[in-house]
């Protein structure tokens, strides 16, 4: 079992950065790849990146790539998700998930492990 709570999230003006933090709990949070995902209010949740378990390996969208970079501290049970050149569009809530298992390769509906969200705003 695996509890996740998220933090970062916040106002910054379009061009900006943020760094978005997710924390773990329990046993064996390095033997768990995690994903961010967000969602817009009246839209579907997307699936952004994820990383493996050990932290070598990293997926991403292709419209997120070039700006947003997911690592974690397996020492300090935190996963990260670096955001820059923020744009409007990005505004949206922010989720970590987790699953077990060192893979990030798996389908954005096989995560079991979700955190609370955390919110972040672009102004233009």
């Amino acid at each position: 079992q695996v509890s996740l709570v998220e933090s970062g999230g916040g106002l910054v003006q379009a061009g900006g950065s943020l760094r978005l933090s997710c924390v773990g709990s329990g046993r064996y949070f390095e033997n768990h790849a995690v994903a961010w995902f967000r969602q817009a209010p009246g839209m579907a949740r997307e699936y952004l990146a994820s990383i493996s378990g050990t932290g070598t390996d990293t997926w991403y969208k292709d419209y997120v790539k070039d700006r947003f970079t997911a690592s974690r501290v397996n020492a300090k049970k935190t996963v990260y998700l670096q955001m820059n050149n923020l744009k409007p569009e990005d505004t949206a809530v922010y989720y970590c998930a987790a699953s077990y298992g060192n893979s990030q390769l798996r389908p954005s509906d096989a995560w079991d492990y979700w955190g609370q969200g955390t919110q972040v705003t672009v102004s233009s």
